[in-house]
Parts: structure tokens; sequence; C-alpha cells
């Protein structure tokens, strides 16, 4: 009976692929991992970004209407009320107001600041 030697040491070209499949495997786990955390941050950065400039154009349509609103104040104080409202001044009264609704129903506007401009509007 012949006997099989054994070697002890250094490992063979099998051992040596399945380790290096093993190493390979590894190291993609690893850096696919870090690209979706990195993808994660950045979707989660460009989300706080957007909704950063919704808030700002929304305090900006506000701070316009403000303006507007106490323009048309002013001008109401200073002329006496016209006899027949014109047609036009209906549809940007109605605009303003749809206006106002959807700052409101945004979050933009408070209900009680809702009531404040809407009682401007009115007056």
């Amino acid at each position: 009976m012949m006997r099989r030697r054994v070697r002890v040491g250094r490992p063979g070209l099998v051992g040596t692929m399945a380790r290096t499949a093993v190493v390979a495997g590894t190291a993609t786990a690893v850096s696919g991992g870090m690209q979706r955390r990195q993808q994660a941050r950045a979707e989660t950065a460009a989300q706080d970004q957007a909704a950063q400039q919704a808030a700002f154009e929304s305090q900006s349509q506000l701070a316009d209407m403000q303006q507007q609103l106490a323009a048309m104040q002013a001008q109401q104080a200073a002329a006496p009320p016209p006899a027949a409202a014109p047609a036009a001044s209906g549809d940007d009264f109605m605009a303003k107001l749809q206006q106002l609704v959807q700052l409101n129903q945004a979050g933009v506007l408070s209900d009680e600041e809702f009531a404040a401009a809407k009682a401007k509007l009115l007056a």
C-alpha cells in the first residue's frame, strides 16, 4: 500500500484560489456597503436642501404677499373707494385669496395668520 504524502505549509492551487475568492468577495461586500451608505447620505442631503429651498420660497411668497397687502391698504387709505369695482380687481382678489388658502394648506401660514391676512384682504 502506497501512502499519500500530506504537505504542511503553503496551500495548493485550489486553496490559494479559494482564499483569493473569499478576500475578493469580502472586499466587494465592504465596498458595496460603503457605496450604499454614501448614496443614502447624498440623498438625505439633497432632500434637506430641497426642503430648505421650498421653505425659503414659501417665506419669500409670504413676504411678497404681505408687501402687496400693505400697498393695497395704503392705496385704500389714500383714495376714496370706487363706486363700482371693475371685474379685474375681483379676479385679483380671488387670486390673492386662493394664494392665501394654498399657503395655509401647505403649512406656511398658521390658522391665525391666515385669518389675519384674510381680514386684511377683505378690509
